[in-house]
């Protein structure tokens, strides 16, 4: 076999994409370099590795097997490289971070200085849900995880980022004498799906201050949320760190309320037993330096 670290790419790339075009606009290349290279490394191998059925791509048994493998070279060629970078004194490698959708209102905050300053970093920053968080970092896939609540039965290290507060809100016509318990019989609750963390402690509130809840809306996303709220669907108890931007322009209201705001906090965590990139330690250490700073720039 005398397959290229090119072709290897290439072919990771049809398994993780099943598309020629989307390979090919990935990498840069045209649909036909694609097609060529495929079929050269396709040729090396007695079985076939992806056959086009009703014009999709399927990845046989052994063809993902190869990609496994693929994916494992790969790392270790980029490893190599990075490391020559670093031994040069440029510090250079992949940082993985993995966020709930909160999340992204603060991540970039804490991540663009960093990136600025070492510019032979690469970043890939998945913004998800929190379950998807989770698995991610027990999957061993991620450098660092961002949450708002630790999860449970893990061991985990953590840096505290910014304290994350919670308020119940509403649209720009709530009244300034409203009586939210008046207001839920008859207009709906909005909640994020479960699993997210900003469930988790509203329903902790309502159950503790036993408030009841006759209609309620359940959303996937906190931009969806807000969407709600400022059309008038209804209320709900959101983190203050996303709908900054609404309460200085009056589309939404913070509605005082005995027990508010929840608070918790933003941060980043990663495995307890986790040996850490010189990326990673190095980004912690910057975190270190810096995190009074660029807590300055939340100021409502």
């Amino acid at each position: 076999m005398n397959y290229t670290l090119n072709q290897l790419r290439i072919y990771l790339k049809i398994t993780q994409t099943l598309s020629i075009t989307k390979s090919a606009e990935q990498l840069n290349l045209t649909q036909p370099a694609i097609s060529i290279q495929l079929k050269n490394f396709q040729q090396q191998f007695d079985y076939p590795l992806i056959e086009i059925i009703q014009r999709r791509i399927h990845v046989t048994a052994l063809g993902k097997e190869i990609a496994l493998a693929a994916e494992s070279i790969i790392s270790e060629i980029d490893n190599i490289n990075y490391r020559s970078q670093n031994f040069k004194n440029n510090l250079a490698g992949h940082l993985r971070i993995s966020i709930v959708s909160t999340g992204k209102y603060i991540m970039p905050y804490f991540l663009s200085d960093f990136l600025k300053n070492n510019v032979n970093i690469d970043l890939t920053m998945d913004v998800t849900n929190k379950s998807k968080v989770i698995q991610s970092l027990l999957d061993n896939e991620i450098d660092f995880a961002l949450v708002s609540i630790l999860p449970d039965d893990i061991q985990v290290e953590k840096f505290n980022l910014i304290p994350n507060e919670l308020y119940l809100v509403g649209n720009k016509e709530v009244g300034p004498e409203i009586k939210i318990e008046e207001q839920l019989a008859s207009t709906p609750f909005i909640f994020r799906e479960k699993g997210s963390g900003t469930r988790q402690v509203m329903k902790k509130f309502i159950a503790k201050n036993k408030i009841k809840i006759k209609k309620k809306l359940e959303l996937t996303s906190n931009e969806a949320v807000k969407h709600a709220i400022i059309s008038g669907l209804g209320y709900s108890i959101m983190p203050l760190i996303g709908i900054r931007n609404e309460i200085q322009n009056g589309l939404l209201k913070i509605i005082p309320i005995k027990g508010l705001p929840l608070k918790t906090t933003w941060q980043l965590i990663w495995l307890k037993e986790k040996r850490l990139t010189p990326i990673a330690e190095s980004y912690l250490k910057y975190l270190e330096l810096e995190k009074k700073n660029i807590i300055s720039k939340f100021s409502l």
